[in-house]
Parts: structure tokens; sequence; C-alpha cells
């Protein structure tokens, strides 16, 4: 049975000489591994960019039981993307971001919200011009509403501590090692407030932004245990040296 549905690409590995697996974030059936033909020729560079990381495609697809690979019949891009594939900087944040969905979304279920917040994230980046730099902040924050592990901030205010382990604010030091400075927890509470029509406010040195993503990481992997580390956040910070 032939199916309509959107979806976001977010790994893609070749299988063989002919085919590859494609990583789906799918509106209509959540996460979905889709066996591809490997295009040659004139038809390979087309191929190629529609199964770039972070494309948004509008596909037709087959669903059969009990398969752990499904086929695309057809697809073509949801709206253009030239930006997100040629943009030095936006390229890079595609690749980045879409390892990390593919490390943490897993569900094979449709969840229409968090399709919607990627979906409507991506085409925001297609068109930003300003505070580009902090894209990858403020999506990750974001998505943390959306695994359900969003912190609890009833208790912030200045002198409290942010607990990770126990994604809140408190007044008592921890007794465990995975906690915020008063410090940094209150630069904590400021970037929870960040989004991507006030990302270009923010202003961070490279020290600053490298040490927001691993305390960021740190309470991914405190909250989801299978969180592995992500290879191309080598790359992403290289970009701003």
């Amino acid at each position: 049975m032939l199916t309509n549905t959107r979806g976001i690409v977010l790994h893609a590995i070749p299988y063989n000489d002919t085919y590859a697996i494609v990583a789906v974030y799918t509106e209509a059936f959540g996460r979905v591994s889709y066996l591809v033909s490997r295009s040659r020729g004139k038809k390979a560079a087309a191929q190629k960019a529609l199964f770039m990381p972070f494309a948004v495609l509008d596909m037709e697809v087959e669903h059969l039981p009990k398969r752990d690979l499904h086929r695309i019949k057809d697809c073509r891009f949801c709206f253009p993307q030239t930006d997100t594939f040629c943009h030095p900087v936006k390229n890079v944040l595609a690749l980045f971001l879409s390892e990390v969905l593919f490390r943490t979304v897993r569900n094979t279920e449709a969840d229409t919200p968090l399709f919607l917040y990627i979906y409507k994230a991506i085409a925001f980046l297609e068109t930003a011009d300003r505070g580009i730099a902090n894209f990858h902040i403020a999506f990750l924050f974001h998505l943390l509403h959306y695994l359900g592990i969003y912190p609890d901030t009833r208790l912030q205010k200045d002198g409290t501590y942010f607990d990770l382990l126990n994604g809140e604010f408190t007044y008592l030091l921890p007794t465990h090692p995975h906690y915020l400075s008063a410090e940094e927890s209150r630069a904590f509470a400021r970037l929870l407030r960040i989004n991507f029509e006030n990302m270009s406010l923010y202003s961070f040195s490279r020290q600053d932004r490298v040490h927001i993503i691993n305390r960021i990481f740190e309470y991914y992997r405190l909250h989801l245990p299978d969180f592995p580390e992500i290879k191309s956040l080598a790359v992403l910070q290289s970009l701003f040296d």
C-alpha cells in the first residue's frame, strides 16, 4: 500500500554497490529505514542531494508489515534548501543536528509535535541570516521538550544550583558531581530562554560555546542512557575557531 508522508533525512549509509539504507524521520510513521537504489551517471548528483542530512522530503512510500526496510516510490523536496546544503555554517549545523536526532529519536510511531518542531526548525535555518552560530544551541534546548526531559525551572532563583541528574534547580548543594555552580546555573537559566527568534541577541566566545554544548550533552547522557559520542561535534567546534 502506498502512502504519502513528509520526512526528514537523518542518516544515509551504503548497503552494497546497488543500494543505500536511509534513516528518515517521517510524519506518518516516526523513524523508518528505507532501502534506496544508488543511482549512477546523471541522476546520481540529484539523488545525493535528496538524501543529504536534514533534507525535508515529500514522499510516496510503500510500507509492508513486519519489514525492517521499506521502499520510497517517489520523493521531492518540500521546499528549496539551497542555503542549508551550500552555506558552510548551515551545512555543518545540518550534519551535526541530524546526527544528534539519529542518535536520540528512535521511536517508530508517529509523533506529530516532534516532527513539526524539526520541520519548522529546518525551514527557519534555511532562511536565517542572523545568529546562525547559536542555532544548534537553541535547537538542542527546545528538543528537550519533545524528548520529555525538559528541566523543572520552578525553583530557579539567584543562588540556586542546577542539578543535572534530577533536572531541577535546588537551594541545596547536590551530593553527586552532576550539577552546575551557582554562576553556571544563572547562565543556564538565561540559556533556557533562547529561541530561534532571539538567538542573534546571545553572544558567546568559542570557549563559551564549547562549554555550553558539553554541559548540554552531559544532561542528555544523564537522561538518555544510550546517548553516544557525537562524531560531528569536533567538525562543528572547529568551524568556529
